[in-house]
């Protein structure tokens, strides 16, 4: 009996980034925060994530 022919199966979807992909959390500001979030991240040519996540670094290590 003759072996069955390989057929590859096209994966759905978005490919896979290589490393992982990080878990997206969501968060909630006013807007009057938000702004001055914003703010923060133009004097340091951030979009608003990369401003959120530098802030909350900045948070996490600062001395209690």
């Amino acid at each position: 009996m003759k072996k069955s022919i390989l057929v590859n199966k096209k994966s759905r979807g978005r490919p896979k980034k290589a490393g992982g992909v990080d878990p997206v959390s969501a968060v909630r500001l006013p807007s009057e925060l938000a702004e001055q979030v914003d703010a923060w991240g133009e004097k340091r040519e951030l979009n608003r994530s990369a401003a959120i996540r530098r802030l909350v670094e900045l948070g996490l290590k600062a001395k209690k």
